[in-house]
């Protein structure tokens, strides 16, 4: 009845899916020698014999018979007389084999034993944890909400692993309860001490590229390849993609009739814009096609700089350079390019003038918000309607007919 404590911890462990019978039996032949150096200052003379399947185990030291008095090494030497207690007929220069009970350790060293089995089995359900998913890093997993936190959401697998989404990881207009279903990428997996903490992503352009995989076949079967995807999280994105079949349309692919292939991704992104291009090795082109939905007169880059000049009539340079800048910025994230903005016929405009010239009469952050969707002289703000500029702006129309009145003036006066 001495090793019922352990027989527990056997029962405890054997039938844990993430070890496997050897596995157990190491990490148990571990514990026992490391108690077993404890107690007589080496294991080397020990036998060590475990059945994990019952949750029973045996050990045996093994000593070497010496003449009575003679004894230097308690732990590997026995005495003669000591010796035929055991077997009567031994002789000295024999090998004695004794059972070692575990009573024999102490009841402390047991209690010891048992929690250093208990430290060694989470140690290596832990690294094996850590492995399986560090091994699919980018991949999509779906795990259920446990719990909601100001900093994060606390998600559990079917396996009862915790995956950790954090606040910054989330689409900003994503919204959690306790028992949804989220899908994200693993971005990383940390070592938090001895524990593996996994974290997932949304906002990782990895998971709009797998959200593809999934969603439309030709890009799981390998027929249209994604090359690039950039995007900026629950505004905007923009994805470049290719095929080697010429009979394939990889945008249209993609996109599907009436956008019907691409709305699940759209809606699993909480209705992120997403520009589908088709990708090419000609700069001038890729560039054109990244500004989407502008029509871009001409192109001049500079391949040393990296940077391209984009030519375009007026009426385009707000499309080509979007809400907030989103378009222009994620165009040059794509492209690799840093993208100008080149107004056609701004220079024949002799009487035109910088808003920036404006400052002493314009407020600083009004000038901004007309930057923002690339109206920095005065005629480009006159050529638009007030109605327009409220819907693109952050402007009241009180501010946006004041700022119009003031450069009037100035260009008529």
């Amino acid at each position: 009845m001495e090793n019922i404590a352990l027989i527990d911890s056997f029962s405890e462990f054997k039938d844990d899916k993430l070890i496997d019978r050897v596995t157990l039996m190491a990490i148990l032949e571990e514990v026992f020698r490391n108690a077993l150096k404890k107690k007589y200052g080496s294991d080397d003379n020990f036998d060590i014999i475990i059945n994990p399947d019952k949750g029973d185990m045996e050990i045996w030291r093994n000593r070497v018979v010496v003449e009575d008095g003679e004894v230097e090494d308690e732990n590997s030497e026995i005495s003669l007389s000591e010796a035929r207690k055991i077997e009567p007929d031994f002789e000295v220069g024999e090998d004695v084999s004794e059972e070692v009970k575990l009573f024999q350790l102490g009841r402390r060293a047991i209690l010891a034993l048992r929690q250093n089995l208990i430290s060694k089995i989470h140690e290596h359900d832990n690294t094996n944890l850590y492995k399986q998913f560090k091994d699919i890093i980018g991949d999509i997993y779906t795990a259920e909400v446990h719990h909601v936190r100001p900093k994060a959401v606390i998600l559990m697998d079917d396996d009862g692993n915790e995956i950790v989404l954090p606040k910054e990881k989330q689409i900003p207009n994503d919204y959690f309860k306790k028992g949804d279903n989220v899908r994200g990428v693993i971005e990383n997996v940390e070592l938090k001490g001895n524990k593996p903490q996994i974290i997932m992503s949304r906002t990782a352009p990895d998971f709009l590229e797998k959200l593809f995989e999934q969603e439309i076949p030709e890009v799981f079967d390998g027929l249209i390849t994604i090359k690039k995807v950039v995007r900026i999280p629950g505004e905007k994105a923009k994805v470049a993609v290719d095929s080697y079949d010429d009979r394939i349309d990889p945008v249209g692919a993609c996109v599907g009739m009436k956008g019907s292939r691409i709305h699940g991704i759209v809606r699993e992104l909480g209705n992120e814009n997403i520009d589908v291009i088709n990708y090419t090795s000609n700069p001038q082109l890729y560039i054109t096609r990244a500004l989407s939905p502008a029509k871009v007169s001409s192109v001049k880059i500079n391949e040393e700089a990296k940077t391209a000049e984009v030519f375009l009539k007026i009426e385009e340079v707000s499309k080509a350079i979007g809400r907030g800048g989103n378009n222009i910025k994620l165009a040059s994230l794509l492209t690799g390019y840093e993208i100008d903005v080149i107004r056609e016929g701004i220079a024949e405009e002799e009487d035109d003038v910088e808003l920036r010239e404006f400052s002493d009469e314009i407020e600083e952050w009004v000038i901004e918000e007309f930057e923002k969707i690339g109206l920095d002289t005065a005629r480009s703000v006159l050529k638009q309607e007030v109605a327009d500029l409220v819907r693109r702006t952050d402007l009241e129309e009180e501010t946006i007919i004041d700022v119009m009145n003031v450069l009037k003036e100035e260009l008529e006066g």
